[in-house]
């Protein structure tokens, strides 16, 4: 894994239970926002609970290097994309 994956997954790791608002891309112009909260850090993928569809998804740490998916942690308006670290 490399250093930057590594980096962005410690960070999740440190905000596991944090509210955050994600944006993910989902074509050429369509993006969708919810807001949600971190649940687990796995080797690959890490899950938020969105409770306004009552269901958990999962994303690729790599979706944040790629800016498919943007995050915004709610309680200290720190973004994590593949500039923020």
């Amino acid at each position: 894994m490399s250093e930057k994956l590594l980096g962005i997954r410690e960070k999740l790791a440190s905000h596991i239970g944090d509210r955050v608002r994600y944006r993910q891309a989902k074509g050429r112009r369509k993006t969708e926002e919810h807001e949600g909260v971190i649940m687990e850090t796995y080797p690959n993928i890490f899950t938020l609970y969105v409770k306004a569809q009552n269901s958990t998804v999962s994303f690729r740490y790599s979706d944040l290097l790629t800016h498919d998916v943007e995050l915004e942690f709610l309680s200290s308006n720190d973004r994590m994309s593949h500039k923020a670290r």
